[in-house]
């Protein structure tokens, strides 16, 4: 058996636990499970037996949405495209890290219910993007300021999404399954949960949107995108499918057999790649398959009991979850009333989805709060000791006895939760649960924040704000200042040459730009900075940095202005993929030298976007056009 001590070794990186009881089994069940109940079930006589039945799922499709590989493949990269976000800085997959068991493993904190922070409602919830207002620029939120938003709820496990019916919290995403852009009713089986589910954050100013973004916005990013540009390493399905397809437009065109891109196209696609996400060779499976040597003796007495106690009703095998919604007690509903949101009913006050307790031990936070440190505190919260004692408002009633094992009997269902649900290809991420490198995972920042700024009115110091990756072709980079001087005039300096005693020699001045915000400290400001899509500029080194007009620059007997610490841009095209703009001539990176290279090009020469100064005197003139033609003539290889 597992000694207390090399369980507990095991259980440190586990925080916030597994899901709660919350069950509908009768009262005297509580009592069934006390030491006596426990120690006999450890007998070798009452240990479980395999179940009848297939143990080991394939992915069923709605008819809506047929299978095709081309199609999971395109879902794939989707998910995991930080391009899909307004300012390329999160895909959907951040939320949900395989190796996290599904999960976010990045803490954040949301100030919950009362909006302030370090109070006892706070939630560890899962980081977004900062705010921004409908022209793409940033916007303080009232709780984050200009930091990266947190959710109010922790993301749930995307695995198993296929057995859950709703998906969200609240179970919001369920029945029907609208199209997003044109109102036509698409389902009506109640088996689009995964469709439904997976066009929300793409649009929402939290999680990877700015305000008011639109179908058409993703659209016409998607149609100028590399596909996983800002990936480092990236899975052979994948690499694969960009090598014949390198344009969204060609995937698309693989997947649904022309190049249109739609919000349902997105969502189908999507949907199809995260039914295939099925943790089912686990140690559990292996034994329920007729491995009989796949769990220890201890492990599979762990999982007698979890499944005869109370427990077992919401977390029931094969699934090891009812996918229901309960009241798990974590926090008064008023706080967060759960599905009443959704239903309007009061019976549903503070209710959440149950997920499944497969890849436990991977996860580093549950419970839609996150607010319970590891998995000792779950058992010690549903067995009312040690201090911990859930909320009774509106909870089940079986949440308000203690729900309790033995010493030993704790001891195997730990063993088993953390040592037997956990399916080894989740755990190392490998197919189908492998995926590509994302860019905010690179151990150096790029872009990189060097220096200190001056110290500006008020003793503020402005902070620059660069988070964007400086990638070829990114129309959405741009950098942000904060803690500057409200209403101040400011200009941004560009240089190849890197500060000297923090200031930044001006190659280029961009300015002026009127802070927004009043008093010391209080202004801020974004200046948009299109990168080119020119391979020319493949592993140009600039710097940039914010200059204030500001009082306290005179006070110090300086210019009259303060300046900003300086954010490094190491300007790259892909590490995993070639850059699919081979010549100049092909201006829209499509592969081809063409009719829609001209267009591209007069479209951005005409608007001043930075990609048409070819000529790279700053100006926009004849030598810009002579030079295109001249490059056009040539064609490409």
């Amino acid at each position: 058996m597992m000694s207390t001590s090399s369980l507990n070794g095991l259980l440190s990186p586990i925080r916030f636990g597994i899901l709660a009881c919350v069950l509908s089994t009768p009262v005297h069940a509580q009592d069934q499970f006390g030491i006596d109940q426990a120690k006999a079930s450890m007998d070798a006589a009452d240990v479980a037996q395999p179940q009848a039945g297939p143990p080991l799922w394939e992915p069923s499709t709605p008819t809506q949405n047929p299978y095709s590989e081309s199609k999971r493949v395109l879902g794939k990269i989707l998910f995991w495209d930080e391009q899909l976000s307004s300012d390329n800085t999160i895909s959907c997959g951040t939320c949900h890290i395989p190796a996290s068991g599904g999960a976010d493993p990045r803490p954040g904190l949301h100030p919950g219910f009362d909006e302030s922070f370090l109070t006892v409602d706070d939630v560890l919830g899962s980081r977004g993007v900062i705010r921004m207002d409908e022209m793409d620029e940033y916007q303080q939120s009232d709780s984050f300021g200009l930091e990266v938003q947190v959710t109010g709820r922790v993301s749930q496990s995307n695995m198993m999404g296929m057995f859950a019916g709703s998906l969200f919290w609240d179970g919001r995403a369920e029945l029907n399954f609208v199209d997003p852009e044109t109102g036509e009713l698409l389902f009506q089986s109640g088996v689009a949960g995964l469709e439904i589910q997976a066009t929300a954050p793409i649009l929402n100013e939290i999680e990877m949107g700015h305000a008011g973004r639109t179908w058409d916005q993703v659209r016409d990013k998607l149609d100028l995108v590399r596909p996983l540009a800002l990936s480092d390493s990236i899975p052979p399905d994948m690499l694969a499918a960009i090598g014949v397809d390198p344009t969204y437009a060609e995937l698309f065109e693989l997947a649904f057999g022309d190049p249109e891109i739609t919000a349902v196209r997105i969502a189908f696609a999507m949907a199809t790649y995260q039914r295939t996400l099925i943790p089912n060779q686990s140690p559990w499976d292996l034994w329920n398959d007729g491995d009989d040597g796949a769990m220890t003796f201890e492990q599979k007495a762990g999982f007698s009991l979890l499944q005869a106690s109370a427990c077992g009703f919401c977390h029931a095998a094969p699934t090891f979850s009812n996918f229901d919604l309960m009241v798990d007690g974590v926090r008064p509903p008023f706080e967060d009333i759960g599905r009443q949101a959704v239903t309007g009913l009061s019976s549903d006050r503070g209710k959440f989805k149950t997920p499944s307790i497969r890849n436990v031990a991977l996860r580093n936070r549950l419970m839609h709060t996150g607010g319970l440190a590891d998995i000792d505190d779950i058992f010690d919260f549903y067995g009312h000791r040690n201090g911990l004692v859930p909320f009774f408002d509106n909870a089940h009633f079986l949440v308000r006895s203690p729900i309790l094992f033995s010493e030993s009997g704790e001891i195997a269902v730990k063993d088993f939760l953390v040592n037997a649900l956990t399916d080894p290809r989740v755990a190392n991420e490998t197919f189908p649960f492998d995926r590509p490198g994302l860019y905010t995972e690179r151990a150096v920042p790029n872009p990189k924040i060097i220096g200190s700024g001056d110290t500006g009115s008020g003793g503020f110091i402005p902070k620059m704000i660069a988070v964007i990756p400086p990638n070829l072709g990114n129309d959405d980079f741009k950098i942000g200042v904060d803690f500057a001087l409200g209403g101040a005039q400011a200009w941004v300096a560009v240089s190849s040459n890197p500060p000297v005693g923090g200031v930044l020699p001006q190659d280029e001045l961009i300015g002026p730009i009127t802070l927004i915000g009043m008093g010391n400290g209080g202004g801020f400001g974004t200046l948009a900075y299109p990168i080119a899509n020119n391979p020319a500029l493949d592993g140009q080194r600039l710097y940039m940095q914010w200059i204030i007009s500001d009082p306290a620059g005179l006070n110090k007997g300086g210019d009259g202005f303060v300046r900003s610490p300086v954010a490094q841009l190491d300007i790259f095209c892909t590490e995993a993929v070639p850059c699919s703009v081979a010549c100049a001539a092909d201006f829209n990176g499509d592969g081809l030298s063409d009719f829609f290279d001209i267009a591209a090009f007069l479209s951005a020469f005409s608007s001043g976007h930075p990609s048409a100064d070819l000529s790279g005197d700053g100006s926009f003139d004849f030598f810009d056009i002579s030079a295109f033609l001249s490059v056009f003539g040539q064609g490409c290889p």
